[in-house]
């Protein structure tokens, strides 16, 4: 029955991807590799080797990736750590405050961003009235040194990615196997590097997996830094003479090449093997308290961290509430006439209705296909598994700007998929571009599950006479709650602020999502910029009201939600 079911699994799925995920990227790609006499040739990609810009752009994406996830893992495991084990006061409220980076886009977050650091910024500015600077004095501080400028950006934005998948695996550790190891001498940082971090593998090899694949890939933030020399804004820049330039798709096809051989090089090396739980609350006493002294350094470490990444929101609140903010440290007058109109405008009201619909059916579609998938990955063993494993993250490592363009290619007049033609009506290929996009979250968090649940659990339930299928719903998928509860917020906020196939995609006003019409009023002179930004900060309040409404129906605290 679970070999069928698996095989069931593997071929919709297989047909779903190639439909609305190879087919659209062939539609690309073949401008790279056709020429103008319609025939095979490599010629392009020969050209693109040799060039030094592009073989350094891809050097430099690579580089980001390593040092965004390197610096992500060092921020996220002691956060995680300290959050499972210890009690903190305000640990509540730090817990739930040290996600808000992931419900952010970075072109929103720009907004804060300059002005805080930008050269008439406030911290230029408050340096200025402190009298460590002249009067008059500027300093780009995001030009200064835009390769860690970037990495550190990005790492502040997606260390939450790492965050919710280290603090779920902790949760399913057994305590037993510490005290094990504590019982017979191994204590402290060795206990922590021998046992602690082998368990947690799993979990922090689907949180770095992402992290190292979109920063491999991200387009917003060396845009924001004006740096040109990463493969992604490469990309987006060919992409203005789509029609006749064929490298921006040989490009892709390089950078997609490079990303399956990566995420295939990490799983072979840290994620081939997964260690499994028995029954993980045989002897947990919960998280203890520490000395006074401790437990405030516990609060500052979470508060501090929480401040550095929260600045951009921050920004951009204050430019919300600000009517004139120009070479001050803060703004020179306020006024809730911004929230106002952007809940007035003709582009908003619609624009967060539709991204809510956009963003909660793709959810849906995602928390299924992704339990799926992860079953016949870690579950079972027919032939092809790791293919589908691929094939799922995949997505990920394809610019969201080209996977857009793609879809606007296959849904030509005269194409098969004409009926989807988004300037039409873009609402079933929105669902599916943020489907497809958001689904690797769903699979990697929801594996890690199956990983650190021991199949023994389904094996007694199948010797006392239920099905294989049955065995799954009622036992391991209450198990894995908490990660599938990760993955499913971080694919609905994700989709919920989605920008590359959100702005190319939505071609009327109608239909525009959040993100789209965030831009659209950005761009608008005068008051844009404060509009746009009060849009953003509805769209952060109501993100914000729904994991923590998610936290209460659960019954506990959004920072508890992964203890299962």
């Amino acid at each position: 029955m679970s070999q069928t079911f698996a095989r069931v699994v593997f071929a919709l799925t297989a047909a779903f991807f190639a439909a609305f995920f190879i087919w659209p990227i062939f539609q690309i790609l073949k401008g790279g590799f056709i020429d103008a006499d319609g025939k095979l040739t490599f010629e392009y990609l020969r050209l693109l080797l040799s060039d030094p810009t592009y073989l350094g752009g891809l050097g430099n994406a690579f580089l980001l990736a390593c040092a965004t996830t390197t610096l992500a893992l060092l921020i996220s495991l002691p956060l995680a750590f300290v959050s499972d084990r210890f009690l903190f006061p305000g640990k509540g409220i730090l817990s739930s405050l040290v996600l808000i980076p992931m419900i952010l886009p970075p072109f929103v977050g720009a907004i804060g961003i300059k002005q805080i650091f930008g050269q008439y910024g406030a911290l230029n500015a408050l340096l200025i009235n402190l009298g460590i600077q002249p009067e008059g004095w500027t300093y780009d501080w995001f030009a200064a040194n835009q390769f860690w400028g970037i990495a550190v950006v990005q790492a502040l934005s997606l260390y939450p990615i790492i965050y919710l998948n280290a603090t779920a695996a902790l949760a399913n550790i057994d305590p037993a196997m510490e005290e094990a190891a504590q019982n017979l001498g191994c204590t402290g940082f060795r206990r922590f590097f021998k046992i602690t971090l082998p368990l947690m593998r799993p979990g922090l090899f689907a949180g770095g997996t992402i992290v190292f694949i979109w920063a491999f890939t991200e387009l917003g933030v060396p845009l924001i830094f004006d740096y040109p020399h990463v493969t992604s804004v490469q990309i987006f820049y060919g992409l203005k003479d789509i029609g006749g330039n064929p490298f921006p798709y040989a490009l892709v096809a390089v950078m997609l090449a490079s990303t399956t051989l990566l995420y295939a090089l990490g799983k072979g090396l840290f994620g081939r093997q997964g260690h499994a739980m028995m029954a993980k609350a045989t002897s947990s006493g919960g998280p203890r308290k520490l000395p006074s002294r401790r437990a405030w350094l516990c609060t500052a470490l979470f508060a501090g961290v929480t401040f550095i990444a929260v600045l951009p929101h921050i920004g951009v609140v204050l430019v919300a509430f600000s009517s004139d903010w120009y070479a001050s440290v803060l703004p020179k007058s306020y006024t809730l006439e911004n929230f106002q109109i952007a809940l007035g405008h003709d582009l908003t009201v619609p624009a967060i209705a539709n991204s809510l619909k956009f963003a909660s059916i793709s959810t849906f579609i995602d928390i299924i296909l992704g339990i799926a998938i992860a079953y016949v990955v870690v579950r079972t063993k027919i032939a092809g598994r790791q293919v589908l494993d691929f094939l799922a993250m995949l997505p990920l490592a394809v610019p969201g700007l080209v996977l857009a363009f793609g879809y606007l290619a296959m849904s030509q007049e005269g194409k098969f998929f004409e009926f989807l033609n988004p300037t039409k009506d873009p609402t079933i290929l929105l669902i599916i571009a943020y489907s497809v996009r958001r689904l690797p979250y769903v699979v990697r968090s929801a594996s890690a599950g199956f990983e650190q649940t021991s199949e023994t659990l389904e094996e007694a339930a199948q010797n006392l006479g239920c099905p294989p299928l049955k065995a799954t719903f009622k036992i391991t998928l209450p198990l894995i709650t908490a990660n599938l509860i990760a993955g499913g917020l971080l694919a609905f906020a994700f989709a919920m602020l989605e920008v590359s196939d959100s702005l190319i995609l939505a071609q009327k006003q109608v239909f525009y999502p959040i993100t789209k019409a965030i831009l659209e009023l950005f761009q608008l002179l005068g008051d844009g910029k404060f509009i746009a930004s009060a849009l953003g900060v509805w769209a952060m309040a109501f993100l914000g009201v729904t994991i923590v409404g998610l936290s209460l129906l659960l019954g506990k605290k959004l920072g508890a939600i992964f203890r299962v």
